[in-house]
């Protein structure tokens, strides 16, 4: 756990420009957030002025500039680190050290032939956004049939002297360096390959082939079954796997299997970006800080006092996040309500109807999806007074009483709190 007080130093590991910039804010932002994105920026702004290497500062000056929270400070500088941009050493002590080093985007050609980055970038933006950061970057074709190539060479303009170089020191110059992403698969590629014959497939495999193939069956969690086949699928005349050919049959054979729809990178809690930035003490704060900081499926275990979901609720949740595209925290609040109003009930056709409600009015925020739910909740008790029904009026969730915001917690709900979440 970094603390405030912990010092820093800035490493530049690379060569940084201007076209990074537009890299970051276009690519790479709307999968990790504003304040991630922030964090580099300000990292970046932290270099000498020959861009090596920064003073030794503490995490509190970082804190104090981004004014932002030691939490949110680490919590955008995993996401640097797991999207390839970051790279951090500790050397523990009374006051821990650690070293950051930055490493480049990759060119936009990088990002988009990246399967793993395209699709999630793909998913969270939608095609058309997707294509048109396409054209964006698209080099322009120019007809050059017309045309004669008068280039010279390298031997017409210059020749050789005979000057002695020392070719046994090796100089550390700076180039732009990436990092790969590291991703964990359930594969076994060596038992996939064996399951392929020999004159089918040649089985020496380079290593960008096997992080290719590890990428492609994380994305869309295959199983070693299901890339036997895809492989066997993706084979080309000389024997060898087309990696084109690999990622369609991987599209189509996902598409095919959930309605057309392709996977997304889903965030565990809600994203940095959408989180409240103001807090203050009162319940409702506290309700929203939980429901922004807890993913669904530890909400849920909480709602049946820690013990697993059933497979039913996780389908309702997977359908949520991942059909209903409603962002984590929103997930906690719907989950909230439902079970409140349906007698303690998760029912997906209940859920479906409130969840197609809420997409269509583009709820992103736990206090938006707190709001829409209370007037909701009004609707429902107005409706019943208009038609005089004896039904018994259905519980609320706490977080609808609209005086609660003026309510300040008490020391004894603050330790409860903070041990519950540490729970």
């Amino acid at each position: 756990m970094v603390l405030p007080a912990d010092s820093f130093i800035i490493s530049n590991r690379t060569n940084l420009n201007e076209y990074d910039r537009k890299i970051l804010f276009m690519l790479y932002q709307p999968l990790v957030g504003h304040t991630t994105i922030g964090l580099y920026y300000t990292m970046w702004s932290y270099l000498d002025k020959f861009e090596l290497l920064s003073n030794e500062w503490t995490h509190n000056h970082i804190l104090n500039d981004m004014m932002i929270s030691i939490q949110e400070f680490s919590d955008a500088r995993k996401k640097l680190e797991a999207i390839g941009l970051l790279k951090t050493y500790v050397k523990k002590g009374n006051i821990n050290n650690y070293v950051y080093e930055l490493y480049s985007p990759l060119s936009a050609s990088e990002f988009i032939n990246n399967p793993v980055l395209s699709t999630a970038l793909y998913n969270t933006i939608g095609k058309l956004e997707y294509e048109k950061l396409i054209n964006y970057f698209k080099i322009p074709k120019l007809n050059l049939r017309e045309y004669e190539n008068i280039t010279s060479r390298f031997s017409d303009v210059f020749t050789f002297s005979s000057i002695p170089i020392n070719d046994s020191i090796i100089y550390d110059l700076k180039k732009s360096r990436h990092r790969t992403l590291e991703i964990l698969s359930k594969i076994d590629l060596n038992t996939i390959i064996s399951l392929v014959p020999e004159e089918l497939l040649n089985h020496t495999l380079t290593r960008d082939m096997k992080d290719y193939i590890y990428k492609i069956a994380s994305i869309y969690d295959y199983d070693n079954d299901v890339m036997v086949e895809l492989i066997r699928n993706s084979l080309t005349d000389s024997k060898k796997i087309d990696k084109k050919l690999l990622r369609s049959n991987a599209e189509k054979y996902y598409s095919f299997d959930h309605l057309g729809k392709l996977p997304s990178l889903i965030y565990k809690t809600q994203p940095e970006y959408l989180k409240k930035k103001t807090k203050d003490m009162s319940n409702r704060s506290k309700m929203i800080y939980l429901f922004e900081s807890t993913s669904p499926y530890d909400f849920i275990r909480s709602k049946y006092k820690n013990s697993n979901p059933t497979s039913n609720d996780l389908k309702i949740v997977s359908y949520l996040l991942i059909d209903m595209n409603l962002k984590p925290g929103v997930v906690n609040v719907l989950v909230d309500y439902v079970l409140k109003i349906n007698n303690n009930k998760l029912t997906k056709a209940y859920v479906e109807v409130i969840a197609g409600q809420w997409s269509k009015s583009n709820i992103e925020t736990v206090e938006d999806a707190m709001n829409l739910a209370e007037n909701e909740y009004k609707k429902r008790n107005n409706k019943k007074r208009v038609n005089k029904t004896t039904t018994k009026e259905v519980k609320k969730p706490n977080w609808l009483n609209q005086a609660i915001e003026e309510e300040m917690a008490t020391d004894e709900e603050l330790k409860a709190l903070e041990s519950r979440l540490n729970r």
